[in-house]
């Protein structure tokens, strides 16, 4: 029918178009429908409706409906942003408008469809359902000289239903797409170790998913407990392998030159790489994918080993912080969106202190600021872009924002 070029290409965060492409000039109006119910329709791709321009000469070139196609990233509260940026677009061309959106896992990426239409006026016309494919219907009818759309709306969700299913639909489509035939994870007794078995039991049914609890010297005895309820509750694979001979045959191997130094961090990783190279030789063998468990808040201060609970072939959670973990593994409990069960996660994974369980009493808080603090800092720091200077004045404590900061640049080698 037509051919058409996308104009404005983005070149930020995930893309990179101006590197392969060269940027259309014209516009792309043609027909639908024949007769008197013909309609000129005006095509946009993607970041050509973030900008005024291409809206505007698609109606100078007459076009009566503008229909715009998609791949936007999702991230929460991403489709009220589309939705009032296309209203933008609609009250400035006075055109109505239909958004066909990507719904699918593309690597670490997640598209989650909710497509929708909106009428001359910016009204919403009609909306599809997230995270699912289906079929949206837009019908167009003419009503006088002017353009109506009839559809139908989904109901609106929670920001925790949207994570959820973000992290369901990225699991199961990135196993799928690659062929791997299911998932391994180290299940510590913690709750992030728990949230991935969740996620990964909604996504890929709890046949394809085996847990491996891997006790150290200084795994607690609620830890085993927990870890063992919650394989029972949602009914996956569980083994133990200990690896205190590994450790201790590591420690012997290593006691002429640690002679006379006490044990730190050294030895703490040693047993995170341990359970690393456990994790991968079972994936060697049997062919499931190793899901890792490390979170965002982890990961950004380097609160993680590198070669021991990072190795692994999907993150699961590593872009949610450590508040969020908390947050979505309580929504998870009150929710059964898969029909997997209810409560799977034991309260006490959620209510106690957070462990890596590397050294005795050990707790996060010895190495890192409270949670909700530490979180704060990360969002402004990181996702919102605001300086040290602008942190502390909003009321954070200069020495804690300063140490935060650091822990993320010094750590950077570990996210490569």
């Amino acid at each position: 029918i037509e051919t058409y070029a996308k104009r404005e290409l983005p070149n930020y965060q995930v893309f990179d178009e101006r590197r392969y492409f060269t940027p259309g000039q014209g516009t792309c109006v043609f027909q639908a429908g024949e007769g008197e119910d013909a309609i000129s329709i005006g095509l946009l791709i993607c970041e050509d409706a973030w900008f005024e321009e291409p809206a505007r000469l698609a109606k100078e070139a007459g076009a009566e409906l503008l229909v715009v196609i998609n791949a936007s990233p999702f991230h929460v509260g991403k489709g009220d942003e589309r939705e009032l940026m296309m209203r933008r677009r609609v009250l400035a061309t006075g055109l109505p408008l239909v958004y066909a959106h990507l719904v699918g896992g593309q690597d670490e990426i997640v598209f989650e469809g909710r497509s929708f239409a909106l009428q001359a006026d910016g009204m919403l016309a009609g909306r599809a359902e997230s995270f699912k494919e289906n079929l949206f219907v837009a019908q167009a009818e003419r009503a006088q000289a002017a353009i109506k759309l009839i559809a139908t709306t989904a109901p609106e969700r929670g920001n925790e239903a949207d994570l959820w299913d973000a992290l369901v639909l990225g699991v199961r489509d990135y196993l799928g797409k690659n062929g791997f035939p299911g998932a391994i994870l180290g299940l510590s007794g913690g709750v992030d170790s728990a949230l991935v078995l969740a996620v990964a039991v909604d996504a890929l049914g709890a046949d394809k998913v085996r847990t491996v609890m891997m006790p150290s010297p200084y795994t607690a005895d609620i830890s085993w407990i927990d870890a063992r309820e919650m394989a029972e509750r949602v009914k996956v694979r569980y083994d133990e392998i200990s690896i205190v001979p590994e450790f201790e045959a590591f420690k012997a191997s290593l006691a002429g030159e640690f002679k006379g130094l006490v044990e730190d961090t050294t030895e703490e990783n040693i047993q995170a790489r341990i359970r690393g190279v456990f994790l991968m030789a079972l994936s060697n063998k049997f062919g499931s994918i190793v899901l890792t468990t490390g979170n965002k808040s982890e990961m950004a201060t380097g609160y993680c080993t590198l070669y021991g609970d990072m190795a692994g072939g999907f993150a699961v959670i590593k872009d949610l912080l450590k508040t969020t973990v908390f947050r979505l593994a309580r929504w998870r409990n009150e929710n059964d969106p898969y029909g997997t069960g209810s409560h799977p996660i034991p309260d006490r994974i959620i209510t106690r202190p957070p462990s890596a369980e590397l050294r005795a009493d050990q707790t996060d808080q010895d190495s890192l600021p409270p949670y909700e603090v530490l979180d704060a800092i990360l969002k402004r720091y990181m996702e919102n872009d605001h300086s040290v200077e602008s942190i502390v004045a909003a009321g954070f404590d200069r020495a804690v924002v300063e140490r935060v900061t650091r822990l993320i640049r010094i750590n950077e080698y570990k996210r490569r």
